[in-house]
């Protein structure tokens, strides 16, 4: 087994500290919607959101399958322990001096049980997909193309992410309907950012492998 440098852990951390701050990005600023076309709206998370799937490939090319499932792991680890802090936050009592923020609090961070196992359950599905079609794609293309099985992985995965959230949070709350006309345009959306962000992906790519060939061998790993 290759064994990585202090420049690799080095690249590597900074890789992960995008990618959960990406993560959270999405999960805490994505409660505001814009509106998008024919009347339906999109959240601000479809900015970031595509940038946690996108790392992940990245990271896949550079450093193999095996890191990429660890930043998921750390990921899913993450949005846990927030969770379960946020449950913390919200059953304490309010200070008097501080009832002015009450209100506006309860409503950004009290997240209920079921739209913070929609978030938790379609994250661990779609970034796991994500790596697993990532790699499928690589192997019948082989290793050039990256943009392609990015995307075609992007693509798969989104659609899970969206999906699945939107059927957990909202079944018996909208009518069928309504939940397809929510998903689709989100699911279009975060796509198109998808393709939007690969010229940024082979930045990612070429600043991660440098003048090393020590990731280059890792990748085949």
């Amino acid at each position: 087994m290759q064994t990585l440098s202090e420049k690799d852990y080095r690249k590597i951390l900074i890789c992960l500290t995008i990618y959960i701050t990406s993560l959270f990005a999405a999960n805490t600023l994505g409660i505001k919607l814009m509106p998008f076309l024919f009347g339906t709206h999109l959240s601000v998370a479809v900015f970031c959101f595509p940038i946690v799937f996108i790392m992940t490939d990245i990271i896949g090319e550079v450093y193999g399958k095996k890191m990429a499932k660890n930043f998921i792991l750390a990921g899913v680890i993450s949005i846990i322990l927030f969770l379960l802090y946020s449950l913390i936050s919200s059953i304490t009592p309010w200070s008097t001096d501080g009832m002015w923020a009450k209100d506006s609090w309860d409503t950004i961070f009290g997240l209920s049980a079921r739209f913070s196992i929609a978030s938790v359950v379609a994250y661990a599905i779609a970034e796991y997909q994500d790596v697993i079609s990532f790699f499928f794609f690589r192997k019948h293309t082989g290793e050039k193309k990256f943009w392609l099985r990015s995307n075609l992985s992007n693509i798969w995965s989104q659609f899970l992410d969206t999906t699945i959230w939107t059927l957990i949070a909202f079944v018996g709350v909208y009518s069928l309907p309504t939940i397809i006309a929510i998903i689709i345009p989100w699911w279009i959306f975060k796509v198109l950012m998808g393709f939007a962000y690969t010229p940024f992906s082979y930045l990612g790519i070429y600043l991660l492998k440098g003048k090393d060939t020590n990731a280059n061998t890792i990748n085949q790993n």
